[in-house]
């Protein structure tokens, strides 16, 4: 070939591989294993940039690893349940399995020629029956193991989708996909026991020391252990039933200050009042179409209903308290009920203002004991507090130690008993949806709930249904629900609610070991390939699919499925950054943005019509700005190797990377340049080189200055590339590779070292951009794959340097350097230091007060 033509290699290669099974995972007990997965993605129907950037990350570390001498797994699979797939069989019409295994196809199809070193025998996706009756089967596992129950629950209801959702799935109190006003509703519903691991869900995150800060802080706010009291306030003349409110504080140090109660509006005491006070039930309702994150409720005005009751306080029978219900408080969290402190928590401040409310101080303030005014004093748990008014705890130092001060002082006196709590909640799986998996249980009238036997698993979702009108069709099925008691052989209805889709991604790391099995998994597999070595995603999965996963990982140990070292799945865990890209809008004639596709605008303005755009800064890529690059145009223009150059080499992987057409075309020219210079070493290799080519490479012993030279180069990007990979620091990689293009381009070495050089280099770059590096490698006469080669090793005699460069600050001003030997002792180089014409200049004569040597890196004269 005389040009760079990666349209006609990236093909080659690709097929090359896959003829020879080359990524093909074996389990072979005589080498060390490496597991390296990305999160699987969602089949939308397209591949973006994020996912070439993240692919190509996981692709980096697999194909290494192989080349350093481990078995290598590295899989991919669908996450293919879920709402789209059904809203766009209600839109379009057609099936959701059609429009999911259709996506599959489309999307698999764009990522093949990446070039990735995936194990495509392993695919699967979680709409496969055979993938989802073993979920089905570790269902009734763990309802055998008593991680699985059933209750009655309030839950968030969207009622155009008509499903639950998440509290983290209603967004401003609409429905995150239908934008709809959420209900609040009871509904009985399955659970997983995720709150019997919280201690320990917490605690392990301490060991996971290749997870980062971020993520395990995330996680740990989200579990949310705390220290408190559990206490009751008595009513007074409360309907029967009701003669206490029983409240969870982590401050009752506080107590002194309190000045209400709240109740939420799904409290049983809410919930009884309402029955008989019609202006009760309709602020009630308002409540319950709320959002219910913690962000909405922190956001929402702060509304609450005066009940009319009243408690006592538990210091004094005659201090009385009124009971409110409010819209900030949930059910889901504590007791469901707290006591109002205003002048020490904001939100309660803002309540009590508004209702005219007392605001009592219990400590002296930072404002020197003035009045509360509209900012609580929440005094920090670490610092010194004092007390506005002296008590049994009043010489407390600190406000941590006088939370536990309150704590016994609470105890001794029968006021309520000091608890640890986690505001981590079971997770509610159950879902009213047809596109998900069938929970494998039967409604007997005589038995009750009773699991479906194993074998007649999987339990398929039903072909013949329509999606014409907003529900479950499972629920309108006309025969899919009738079924016989696996306990009686009565007749009997089958369960209508689907699994929640995060149970589908909670263990598909585990079904990956052995995708064909009968079982969820096999010993000898499991025990082999887990735990996953290395798991590469985004941060928006930092807390619920981690956090289950952590959580299925421990229930399939319980129940048989992994053995006890998997119990954390993921050993390293890497965030990456997004790929962004600048938003091109011009205005209509009402002045509304219109945007437009990268492609479509050239120099500022649209290629159609020459009408200038405007340009938004960069954003991460969506479909609805059009800020979006096709990773398939980028291949057909520019090849697969660019691409993967691109997004490995201009920002450290977990920070954002823009995309653009600079960019790439840069990252093509340097490629093409590498190419370049294999091709030129080729020819002249083939052109009447081979006879002094042997005769240079006869020994180390005839090399010149030049191919010294070049050999201590290489091997010090040997050294700093492997660094580069083995960090996550890809960046730092290719900026060694490019600086050493420079030095293979201007070098007079011999032929040997040149051959030598651009062969090795070949090698370092067959993780980044595998195409070019195996046609190098076959044009110079290299024997079989690069990516079956050994990965190159550096020569430490090669890596020490001749000389080092020492800078010599005087009064820590850069004044002179000095050349010597990198193992020259301390004393030497102080002897050299003070002969420098400019240290003897600043000196005159006289003798440094202190003279500073670091080794290998600065003298300091201080004089």
């Amino acid at each position: 070939m005389a040009r760079f033509a990666p349209s006609e290699i990236e093909p080659k290669w690709q097929q090359a591989w896959e003829k020879a099974g080359t990524f093909t995972a074996r389990r072979e007990d005589d080498k060390p294993k490496y597991y390296v997965l990305e999160m699987f993605p969602y089949p939308s129907g397209r591949i973006h940039m994020g996912h070439v950037r993240n692919y190509t990350m996981g692709d980096v570390i697999a194909r290494y690893k192989s080349s350093c001498g481990f078995s290598v797994l590295h899989p991919m699979g669908w996450d293919a349940f879920g709402m789209p797939a059904e809203n766009a069989a209600m839109e379009r019409g057609g099936h959701p399995r059609e429009w999911t295994y259709s996506n599959i196809a489309v999307m698999r199809d764009q990522m093949k020629p990446l070039g990735l070193s995936i194990d495509w025998s392993r695919e699967f996706a979680t709409c496969d029956p055979d993938y989802y009756g073993q979920q089905q089967a570790m269902f009734i596992d763990m309802m055998e193991a008593g991680l699985v129950y059933r209750k009655n629950a309030t839950v968030n209801w969207d009622p155009v989708d008509m499903t639950v959702l998440a509290n983290e799935q209603v967004i401003e109190g609409k429905g995150w996909r239908s934008g709809a006003p959420v209900e609040r509703r009871d509904l009985t519903q399955w659970f997983f026991r995720i709150s019997d691991y919280a201690g320990e869900l917490l605690e392990a995150l301490g060991g996971l020391d290749n997870w980062p800060e971020k993520v395990k802080l995330m996680q740990r706010n989200w579990i949310g252990r705390s220290r408190g009291l559990q206490m009751a306030f008595s009513t007074i003349d409360a309907p029967e039933g009701f003669d206490r409110i029983e409240v969870y504080t982590t401050r009752p140090d506080t107590l002194l200050g309190a000045s209400f109660i709240g109740i939420s509006p799904d409290h049983p005491l809410a919930r009884a009042l309402e029955q008989d006070n019609a202006a009760l039930a309709a602020f009630n309702a308002g409540c319950r179409r709320m959002g219910t994150s913690e962000e909405d409720l922190e956001k929402a005005d702060k509304k609450g209903y005066d009940t009319g009751l009243r408690v006592r306080h538990p210091f004094d029978t005659a201090w009385e308290l009124p009971i409110y219900v409010a819209n900030f408080i949930l059910m889901d969290y504590g007791t469901g009920a707290i006591f109002g402190c205003p002048a020490h928590d904001q939100r309660d401040l803002d309540f009590a203002r508004k209702y005219g409310l007392p605001v009592l101080d219990t400590f002296v303030a930072q404002n020197n004991g003035q009045p509360v005014g509209n900012e609580a004093f929440v005094p920090p748990k670490s610092e010194t507090v004092r007390w506005l008014r002296a008590y049994a705890w009043d010489e407390i130092a600190t406000g941590e130690e006088a939370i536990e001060a309150a704590i016994r002082f609470c105890e001794s006196n029968g006021v309520g008993q000091g608890v640890t709590r986690f505001r981590l909640r079971d997770w509610g799986l159950s879902r009213q949806r047809y596109w998900g998996c069938p929970i494998p249980v039967v409604h007997c009238g005589a038995c009750g709930v009773v699991p479906e036997k194993k074998e007649n698993l999987p339990i398929r979702l039903p072909d013949d249904v329509t999606f014409d009108r907003p529900g479950n069709p499972l629920d309108r099925h006309p025969t899919w629900r009738d079924c016989a008691c696996p306990a009686c052989g009565a007749p009997a209805k089958r369960e209508t609610d689907t699994m929640d889709t995060f149970v589908d991604s909670s263990w598909y790391f585990a079904r990956f070991t052995a995708p064909r099995a009968a079982t969820p998994t096999t010993p000898d597999e499991a025990g082999y390939w887990m735990n996953v070595d290395q798991y590469i995603g985004g941060i928006e999965h930092a807390i619920l699919h981690l956090l289950y996963s952590r959580f299925f990982a421990r229930a399939m140990h319980k129940t048989g499925h992994l053995p006890a070292k998997a119990i954390e799945p993921f050993d390293a865990l890497f965030t990456q950054g997004m790929v962004t890209h600048e938003i091109y809008q011009t205005r209509d004639a009402k002045g509304r943005p219109v945007y437009h596709l990268p492609e479509e605008v050239e120099n500022g303005h649209l290629k159609a019509t020459g009408e200038a755009v405007e340009i938004i800064p960069s954003a991460k890529m969506s479909k609805s700005k059009k800020n979006v690059v096709d990773p398939v145009n980028i291949i057909s223009g520019y090849g697969a190797d660019t691409a993967r150059w691109f997004v490995l080499s201009d920002s450290p992987p977990e920070r954002d990377v823009e995309w653009t057409a600079a960019g790439a075309e840069a990252a093509h020219k340097h490629l093409s340049r590498v190419w370049r210079l294999a091709d030129g070493i080729t020819q002249e290799f083939n052109e009447g080189g081979i006879a002094a080519y042997e005769a240079e490479g006869a020994g180390a012993a005839t090399e010149g200055e030049d191919d010294l030279t070049l050999r201590r180069a290489l091997h010090r990007t040997i050294h700093d590339v492997t660094m580069g990979i083995e960090s996550f620091g890809f960046n730092t990689s290719v900026a060694k590779l490019y600086a050493f293009t420079n030095v293979l381009a201007k070098t007079k070495a011999g032929l040997a070292a040149r051959r030598e050089a651009i062969m090795t280099m070949a090698q370092l770059m067959a993780p980044m951009t595998p195409h070019l590096a195996e046609e190098i490698w076959e044009m110079l006469g290299g024997a079989g794959l690069v990516a079956e080669s050994p990965w190159p090793r550096a020569d430490p005699a090669l890596l020490i340097e001749e000389t080092v460069t020492l800078p010599i600050q005087i009064n820590g001003k850069r004044r002179s350097e000095l050349q010597v030997a990198p193992d020259m002792p301390k004393e030497e180089v102080e002897k050299l230091v003070l002969e420098d014409d400019a240290v003897r200049k600043a000196l005159q004569g006289g003798a440094p007060k202190k003279l500073i040597v670091v080794p290998g890196r600065i003298v300091n004269v201080v004089i």
